[in-house]
């Protein structure tokens, strides 16, 4: 933050919204506050963004997940913030073109989908804390209520990161956790251990050596229908399957 320069807070909790704006105060930075300055919503399939200088009916993200919702806002804000003159359209444009890797990414083609179990979805994220946990969660959540699926989810992370805190959001969500090492990483999780923590969650937990193999594991699966298979837990996790499929960005 810095004095005289707008600082735009998201969406945020309460304590944090607070102390952020007080730190924007304390140095001059005028402060435009999520929810008070600046508003989304999601109308008929449309996101409805408001502010001072009026309303923009825009198209929804391309980015999956309701809290890229939130995002783009922030990010509207701050463009019309230090940039008014830029149009709508370029807005759109913004809007409907990102693209993230690794951010609730659906990969369509590769070597990874190939070895997905027949006609399963297959999403990537490099989600691996409580947080990224629960926004994972919550998009997969509204994945299963638009088309339901089976959700599988094949996990690795490093030791330096609460898995157990990202599992426990999956409780009673994902059909089963294939826990796989982190490849490359001397500090990666031993899957026999997260394996082992789902279960403690009260969800079935195996443990295999790869992602390969997890795909491999999961075709052998009796599921209802094609499952939904999300493969999150760590970014260096996230690069290798990117990698292993042939692209970065589907």
């Amino acid at each position: 933050m810095k004095k005289g320069v707008p600082a735009v807070i998201g969406f945020q909790s309460e304590p944090v919204a607070r102390t952020l704006e007080r730190e924007a105060r304390r140095v001059g930075a005028p402060p435009i506050v999520a929810g008070r300055d600046f508003h989304i919503s999601n109308e008929n399939g449309r996101l409805v963004y408001e502010d001072e200088r009026g309303l923009l009916d825009l198209p929804l993200p391309r980015l999956a997940g309701r809290h890229q919702h939130e995002n783009a806002g922030g990010a509207i804000a701050a463009l019309r913030a230090v940039a008014p003159e830029i149009p709508p359209a370029a807005i759109e444009a913004g809007l409907t073109r990102a693209e993230w890797p690794a951010r609730l990414q659906r990969l369509i083609r590769g070597r990874i989908v190939d070895l997905a179990p027949p006609g399963a979805e297959v999403w990537l994220d490099g989600g691996h804390n409580e947080d990224g946990g629960r926004v994972l969660a919550e998009a997969m959540a509204e994945f299963h209520d638009k088309a339901p699926r089976p959700l599988a989810l094949i996990c690795g992370a490093q030791t330096t990161k609460d898995i157990r805190a990202l599992l426990k959001h999956f409780v009673g969500l994902a059909r089963e956790v294939v826990a796989v090492p982190v490849e490359g990483e001397h500090k990666s999780w031993p899957p026999e251990e997260v394996a082992s923590l789902a279960r403690a969650e009260g969800m079935p937990g195996a443990a295999v050596g790869g992602v390969e193999e997890a795909l491999a594991l999961l075709s052998t699966r009796s599921f209802d229908a094609p499952p939904r298979v999300l493969i999150a837990g760590s970014l260096y996790l996230a690069a290798s399957v990117l990698a292993a499929n042939g692209s970065l960005v589907e």
